[in-house]
């Protein structure tokens, strides 16, 4: 087909079938234990790869009206068809342009693949185990920056080496050293080194239920992949938790530097929120009660603020019974929102919740504003509220643009766990008698059963709370420099 031009290594898997496991296959002992899926692709509903095709024009520009309907009609429509899951996401976090043609995106996309591998390249010379096909999971160097001898990693690749007479990547501490006195500075160096085993351990856990993580090649894949981010974002590095927000692009998209950007465009999304997450935790892991918020640490803080706020108007009631738990900095709603849902939904379900809340969220300056040589053209029309534009906005977004509001920290995920906490009213000044109940009721059996509903109930409180008076969602965003 004309419009599968310039996508090759976007995986594009056989659909006849319509099965999901054939796409998210779970391993046989772990069939007990993970949850029931709630989402089924189904005829007709579904955002399938003839309705995708059928939205691109003859030289590539994409309909993103169109696409954007099918993804936001309701519940019942059951999302994005895993055959074209990952390239759809491509568009909805601003990978691309929809108004681009076909070339133009393949160029754009070779560009970035030369990028990454310059990227990995540098890494490469820091920590050879990079692109090795094998990652490390104990630390290869000590605090003050002196190389481990014989790192270990996992069982199956110490297996390996002892019966190979190939070099392995982490048989050269002394190599490895000069490299970080040449080629980096030391500081930068040391951080991300320390950093490789912590995030090879999280690989280890990242969905371990599914079939595809039984590969030792997929597993260096979603490590690769973290390890270089880590290494381009300085600021934030790796914290856990961005391995739940990787380890689905990895399954998605084939080619491995185009899942690397989906990564990292997902995570300019969420990096406001790690900010908060790496202060947060990491310089005052023992007096939370001395946060404070800063312009580098407002994300998490400030969306737990919002949180507080949305309840408080909807549900008084609920609001001080959980002030009266000592829970009125919402703190256990905090992993909710680091890692969207995913501890909370199934894989699939997960999915079709983000694919669902980018969708409602997608606005078409995105892409222009990601884009360091656009970033003049974005500054004159970000302000831009034709109807043109609005008829591109996802509906979250459209009530934004419309009202001239932009705040992150008031996201669709806000308002679904608004929804969450509300729907379980009774239940909660009923029989919660302290933090824990709240959390344990806010587990997986609950999800399990209502997420619909949930997700149903969160798309209206969005649409309620700002007619109460946009202070409501204002808090926390609007002064950084406030304290709470």
């Amino acid at each position: 087909m004309v419009c599968c031009e310039g996508w090759t290594g976007i995986l594009m898997k056989n659909s006849s079938n319509g099965e999901m496991d054939s796409f998210y296959a779970i391993r046989p002992e772990c069939q007990a234990d993970v949850p029931k899926i709630r989402f089924k692709p189904r005829a007709g509903k579904t955002l399938s790869a003839r309705r995708w095709h059928a939205a691109f024009s003859q030289d590539g520009h994409l309909d993103i009206e169109k696409v954007l309907r099918r993804i936001q009609r309701g519940l019942e429509q059951k999302g994005v068809h895993p055959s074209i899951k990952g390239v759809v996401w491509e568009f909805l976090l601003g990978c691309f342009d929809p108004n681009s043609t076909f070339d133009e995106r393949n160029e754009l996309r070779q560009q970035r693949r030369q990028q990454y591998g310059a990227l990995k390249a540098e890494c490469q010379k820091v920590a050879p185990a990079i692109g090795s096909g094998k990652f490390i999971t104990t630390p290869i160097i000590t605090k003050d920056g002196r190389p481990i001898q014989n790192p270990s990693t996992t069982d199956n690749l110490q297996d390996d080496n002892r019966a190979t007479s190939t070099p392995s990547p982490f048989d050269s501490p002394k190599h490895d050293e000069q490299h970080v006195d040449d080629a980096v500075p030391d500081k930068k160096g040391i951080q991300w080194k320390l950093m490789l085993h912590q995030i090879g351990l999280d690989v280890v856990r990242s969905d371990r239920a599914l079939v595809f993580y039984e590969s030792e090649a997929n597993q260096a894949k979603l490590w690769d992949v973290l390890s270089v981010y880590a290494w381009l974002d300085n600021d934030i590095g790796y914290c856990q938790g961005m391995n739940d927000i990787c380890s689905p692009m990895i399954i998605l998209i084939e080619n491995e530097a185009d899942a690397f950007w989906c990564f990292e465009r997902a995570m300019r999304r969420l990096r406001f929120k790690l900010m908060s997450f790496f202060f947060f935790f990491f310089f005052f892991p023992k007096k939370r009660e001395n946060f404070r918020c800063g312009t580098s640490s407002i994300g998490v803080q400030s969306q737990l603020s919002t949180l507080s706020e949305i309840l408080k108007a909807v549900d008084p009631k609920l609001h001080q019974h959980l002030e009266d738990l000592d829970g009125g900095e919402y703190l256990f709603a905090f992993r909710m929102l680091m890692v969207l849902f995913r501890r909370e939904f199934s894989f699939v379900d997960a999915l079709y919740l983000w694919e669902l809340m980018w969708a409602m969220e997608y606005n078409p300056n995105m892409f222009s504003s990601y884009e360091e040589s656009s970033a003049s053209a974005d500054k004159s029309s970000t302000h831009d509220t034709n109807d043109k534009l609005l008829e591109k906005c996802g509906k979250f977004e459209r009530k934004n643009v419309k009202t001239g509001y932009k705040d992150q920290h008031s996201s669709l995920a806000v308002f679904l766990v608004a929804s969450v906490l509300s729907t379980k009213n009774k239940r909660f000044l009923k029989e919660a008698k302290g933090l824990d109940d709240v959390v344990k009721d806010l587990g997986r059996h609950y999800w399990k059963s209502r997420r619909k509903k949930s997700m149903q109930r969160g798309i209206e409180t969005s649409q309620k709370v700002p007619e109460q008076g946009k202070e409501i969602i204002n808090v926390g965003g609007e002064h950084p420099s406030t304290c709470y």
